[in-house]
């Protein structure tokens, strides 16, 4: 499993990386990795109000469909359109990948993520 020590990740295996009070969100390589071969990623649509929690994503791989959800409240300012052609770049490189751009409206809810070595850690007890 990779991560990368800039990024903080939620309990549901999305990553964030800030950029001012901006956050980019994408799924985790261990997400994608449960996931399988990923076949199609519904992505949110710009200027979308979304709360923490909300379902912002649906992707859907040879397995399953399995929603993903924001880790931080904010309005939608992009999403990556290249998933909409190539939703199987999530499995090649999760972290180059984001699936949409955030204007964080509360960034006191990034103290609700953890840092690399903690999700590692949460990651380890889930497979048990």
């Amino acid at each position: 499993m990779d991560t990368l020590k800039d990024l903080l990740y939620s309990n549901d295996h999305e990553w964030v990386k800030v950029d001012e009070n901006n956050a980019y969100v994408g799924i985790t390589d261990f997400a994608q990795h449960k996931m399988g071969d990923i076949v199609f990623v519904d992505l949110p649509r710009v200027d979308d109000e979304l709360s923490q929690g909300d379902i912002f994503t649906v992707i859907e791989s040879v397995k399953a469909a399995s929603d993903c959800l924001l880790p931080v409240s904010g309005k939608v300012l992009e999403v990556n359109e290249e998933l909409s052609d190539k939703p199987e770049i999530l499995n090649s490189d999760p972290y180059g990948n984001f699936i949409c751009l955030i204007e964080m409206t509360d960034e006191s809810e990034l103290s609700n993520l953890m840092g690399e070595e903690e999700y590692i850690e949460f990651c380890k007890k889930e497979q048990e």
